[in-house]
């Protein structure tokens, strides 16, 4: 029996190939009410959203909000970013860009991609109460 209460709280996925940062930013998500998946790099979220060329399919759990940090290897959270604007099925759910650098041409380049907003690590409680403030009333609209 599927319950309510999960399909009313958002989901996120976290990116981050540093695990004290990707334990943070859950353990910040789920203080704010917010069911949270974490992968430790780009290829990983792919897979796990279903863009990988040996996933076709997304599987089925439905994310609302997608975090990633800028700098990880094999994929950058850039390049995470482009796949993710690429997708028809994805395209429309907002992506953080976080980055422990404030580089203003990369600041630039994700939001010009589309990057919902570009965060400073460390997050902090309040930004990401803002964050699920906003993505609560995005749902809201969407319904």
């Amino acid at each position: 029996m599927a319950c309510n209460y999960e399909e009313d709280v958002p989901h996120v996925l976290a990116v981050d190939d540093n695990l004290i940062d990707r334990k943070l930013v859950e353990k910040l998500l789920k203080s704010s009410s917010c069911r949270v998946t974490t992968a430790e790099n780009g290829m990983r979220a792919l897979e796990y959203l279903g863009l990988k060329e040996t996933h076709q399919q997304n599987n089925g759990s439905k994310v609302n909000m997608i975090i990633t940090d800028y700098c990880m290897p094999g994929m950058t959270g850039y390049e995470l970013l482009q796949k993710i604007k690429e997708s028809s099925v994805l395209k429309e759910v907002p992506v953080i860009i976080m980055s422990s650098e404030n580089i203003p041409t990369r600041v630039n380049e994700c939001l010009e991609m589309g990057a919902h907003k570009f965060m400073l690590k460390p997050l902090k409680l309040s930004d990401v109460k803002k964050l699920r403030h906003q993505l609560t009333n995005v749902e809201v609209e969407k319904r």
